[in-house]
C-alpha cells in the first residue's frame, strides 16, 4: 500500500515527474511534446518510472526525487485513509535511460482518524496588478498603493466602518542593467475586507488615483476592472474514523463497506539522526545551494513545504548543517509567522522543510503573490552553503542556470 502511494503521488502531477518544475529545467527539453510518466508497479510496492517513447522530457533522480519531496510534510508519517507512510529510506536509482525504479517504501497501520477538510466564506478580497517604468520606479509604485490605501481608509473613517482586514503590497522587478538608474517594476495591491462593497472602494481609488500618480503606470485589462472575490478559508481536522460510514455504490445498489483489520505492523519508526560532517581538511568555500541540490515546493494551507535532494550523497551533510531552523527562518523572514521544521531521508540523501504560517492563510485565502509557495524553493536555492574546497570542485557541472 505505502509503495502504490508513493507511486501515486509521483505520478499525480503529470509532468511534474518528467521534467516540469524541474530545478535543471533545460533538461526536460521541448515541453511542448513533453511526456507524461508512466509507472510500472510490481506487487510488493516496488515500481518503475518512465515516460512514452519518442517524447520531450526527462526521467532521473533528480525529477522523480524532486516529486517524491513535493508536499509529503513529515515523510515518516504521511498519513492516508488505508496506510501510514514512511518514504525517509526510499532508494531512487537510474536503471535505464528514462527509467527510474523506487524502492523502500514502508507502511503502517492506518490512523485511527481521518481528515476532514472544511471551507467556509471568510470576507472579501481583490487586487489589482499595475506596471511602471522608468527612473524610480519602485518608490512610484509604493506611492501609488500607499495613497490608494490611505484615501480608502479615509472613506472608512468618515463612514465609522472597520479598517481592512489586511493589505497587501508586493512590488517585483527592477533594474534593466542600464548604467542610468531605468527600471521596470510590477505593483499588486490588494485588500481583504468583510464588506465587498469595502473591497470595491479600494479598487476604485486604486484606478482613480491612476490619472494622479507618477509617470511610467500601465495596466493591461483582460477584461475589464477587477473585482471584489469571496474570501473560503480552509478549516482541517481529524475526526475519528468510527463515525464515519463508508458505502460503495456499483450499479444498481450500494452497500456498506467494512475495512479489513489491518494487522500490527510493529513499532513506527524513531525520527533519523541527523546527518554528520566529517572533519574536511583544506580550506573552505561558499556556494549558492542550487550547485549542491535539487528542490521543489508547495503548500498544504498555510505550510510551505520545501523538499532539498542532495545532488551527490557527500553534500547532504553540509546541507544539513547550513539549513538550520535559524538559517530558514532568516531566509523567509519576510513571509514566516511560525516555526520551522526539518526532516531528514537518509535514502534518498534528501531532507524536506515545513515553514507553518508562511502563505497568508494559503489557496484563495491568501493576498499573496505566490500563495502556494510555489517559488519558495527557488528563494532557498539561492542560499549559500560552506562546503570544503575539495568537494566544491565536485559540482561544476551541477549548477543549473
Amino acid at each position: 500500500l505505502a509503495g502504490g502511494s508513493l507511486a501515486g503521488h509521483i505520478i499525480e502531477c503529470g509532468p511534474q515527474a518528467t521534467g516540469g518544475n524541474f530545478t535543471d529545467w533545460r533538461e526536460a527539453g521541448d515541453i511542448a511534446a513533453i511526456g507524461y510518466p508512466i509507472a510500472e508497479i510490481a506487487a510488493d510496492g516496488t515500481f518503475t518510472v518512465t515516460k512514452p517513447p519518442g517524447t520531450a522530457g526527462v526521467v532521473s533522480c533528480g525529477t522523480v526525487g524532486e516529486q517524491m519531496l513535493y508536499e509529503i510534510g513529515d515523510p515518516q508519517a504521511y498519513s492516508l485513509p488505508d496506510v501510514t507512510c514512511d518514504f525517509s529510506v526510499v532508494k531512487i536509482e537510474e536503471t535505464g535511460p528514462d527509467r527510474v525504479t523506487v524502492t523502500g517504501a514502508r507502511g503502517y497501520p492506518p490512523p485511527e482518524t481521518l481528515k476532514v477538510s472544511a471551507t467556509y466564506a471568510d470576507g472579501f478580497r481583490a487586487g489589482q496588478l499595475l506596471a511602471f517604468n522608468g527612473f524610480d520606479a519602485r518608490e512610484k509604485a509604493q506611492a501609488l498603493a500607499e495613497a490608494a490605501i490611505a484615501r480608502s481608509r479615509n472613506v472608512l473613517r468618515a463612514m465609522n466602518a472597520p479598517d481592512y482586514d489586511e493589505t497587501s503590497v508586493e512590488i517585483t522587478g527592477g533594474g534593466t542593467g542600464d548604467a542610468s538608474g531605468y527600471e521596470e517594476v510590477t505593483l499588486k495591491a490588494a485588500v481583504k475586507h468583510r464588506d465587498a462593497r469595502v473591497v470595491g472602494l479600494f479598487l476604485k481609488e486604486l484606478t482613480g488615483l491612476g490619472l494622479a500618480t507618477a509617470p511610467g503606470m500601465s495596466v493591461f485589462s483582460g477584461g475589464g476592472r477587477a473585482k471584489p472575490s469571496p474570501v473560503i478559508r480552509l478549516f482541517s481536522f481529524a475526526l475519528d474514523r468510527d463515525r464515519i460510514s463508508v458505502s460503495i455504490d456499483i450499479g444498481d445498489g450500494a452497500e456498506l463497506y467494512e475495512p479489513p483489520a489491518v494487522a500490527d505492523a510493529g513499532e513506527r519508526p524513531k525520527q533519523h539522526g541527523n546527518p554528520q560532517i566529517e572533519e574536511a581538511a583544506g580550506g573552505m568555500t561558499a556556494v549558492p545551494l542550487i550547485r549542491l541540490a535539487w528542490a521543489r515546493s508547495g503548500d498544504k494551507g498555510d505550510k510551505a513545504n520545501i523538499g532539498v535532494m542532495a545532488r551527490r550523497a557527500e553534500f547532504m551533510p553540509w546541507i544539513w548543517a547550513a539549513l538550520d531552523e535559524d538559517a530558514i527562518a532568516r531566509r523567509f523572514s519576510a513571509f514566516l509567522r511560525g516555526k520551522v521544521e526539518r526532516f531528514y531521508l537518509p535514502g534518498s540523501n534528501s531532507m524536506n522543510i515545513l515553514l507553518h504560517e508562511a502563505l497568508g492563510g494559503g489557496g484563495i485565502a491568501s493576498l499573496r503573490n505566490d500563495a502556494q509557495g510555489k517559488g519558495y524553493a527557488q528563494m532557498l536555492l539561492a542560499h549559500p552553503v560552506p562546503i570544503p574546497q575539495e568537494l566544491a570542485k565536485l559540482t561544476a557541472g551541477g549548477e543549473a542556470q
